[in-house]
């Protein structure tokens, strides 16, 4: 019986310290102030700290989760706070026995999609795309041709389909199309590419929605002739508009942190926007030395003329 009685006692002792472990309300005022101050919070998203609990990697500090809630996304931040109240620390754990970029890499696949470039490389660049993104089509004449003549002999460039359905109407039934060339020619994919890249007033200047998607047909069955493609089977996948791959890959695409287009992953490291062709090859370079392979030389710039003595 005494022996029930000490087992009692002590699973009492143990969970009133599991109670007694929470954070105090002027403490958990101290830390969402300071979070709100510092990532700049608005005032309708909800922060909740959460209870502390013994931190495993840091003496004299305990752990705590700061929960930044805005409506639409929820994020954990995790920070040790030092068991007298009066610091915080965020924390980022890494484990430096894997390698992000090559994590990234392995969650996108490239199989059966249209390559230019090396058709097999230690390097490869994956570009989230939209046809009727303004900004996707600087990128892409960014990309081709001078990148991919420069660094086409040592690295491989893929397209994934990421259209921003809510503000590109036109942008899905493209995607569509695109991949319907691929499935014959991917010759005739990149050509849609670049001739939709670089003339997408042809299409936006059309006066109403199926109008446009006419044009978009249009230009598919051009590139389908062009190539001398099945016209039949091109006709059928245009119709019948399967956009499933389109959307597994728009799922990929947010798996990995794809927000916005264009997002361009170069051996996994991502970049956002269209950047300039100087940060495009400073990305290619590093990763093409991180792979032991050469960097391309390029002639030096010519040097700007000294002004003429007046």
């Amino acid at each position: 019986m005494t022996l029930i009685r000490r087992s009692f006692i002590l699973l009492l002792v143990v969970c009133l310290g599991c109670v007694a472990q929470t954070v105090s309300p002027d403490l958990a005022r101290k830390i969402e102030r300071q979070v709100r101050s510092y990532y700049k919070i608005p005032p309708e998203a909800h922060v909740l700290v959460g209870a502390p609990s013994p931190s495993s990697d840091f003496p004299n500090y305990d752990s705590v989760i700061v929960t930044v809630d805005s409506g639409e996304k929820k994020q954990d931040l995790k920070f040790v706070v030092s068991k007298d109240g009066s610091s915080l620390v965020r924390t980022v754990k890494f484990d430096l026995n894997k390698d992000p970029f090559a994590e990234t890499m392995s969650k996108i696949d490239i199989n059966g999609r249209p390559t230019r470039g090396a058709k097999t490389s230690k390097v490869v660049v994956v570009n989230f795309d939209d046809f009727e993104c303004p900004f996707c089509s600087r990128l892409h004449q960014t990309l081709f041709p001078q990148i991919l003549k420069e660094y086409g002999d040592r690295v491989t460039f893929v397209y994934k389909d990421y259209p921003l359905v809510e503000i590109h109407p036109w942008a899905v039934h493209a995607a569509v199309d695109a991949n319907c060339l691929a499935a014959q020619n991917s010759d005739a994919y990149w050509d849609f590419a670049d001739y939709i890249h670089s003339n997408q007033h042809e299409i936006n200047t059309e006066k109403t929605p199926p109008e446009r998607l006419e044009a978009v047909d249009k230009l598919t069955m051009l590139q389908g002739q062009k190539h001398n493609l099945d016209v039949v089977k091109l006709q059928s996948c245009i119709k019948a508009q399967d956009d499933s791959a389109v959307k597994a890959s728009m799922k990929e695409g947010d798996a990995i942190g794809v927000e916005a287009t264009p997002t361009l992953f170069v051996g996994g490291q991502e970049i956002d926007g269209a950047v300039s062709i100087g940060k495009v090859r400073a990305a290619l370079d590093l990763a093409l030395k991180d792979a032991n392979l050469p960097v391309p030389e390029r002639a030096a710039a010519a040097p700007t003329p000294a002004p003429a003595a007046k």
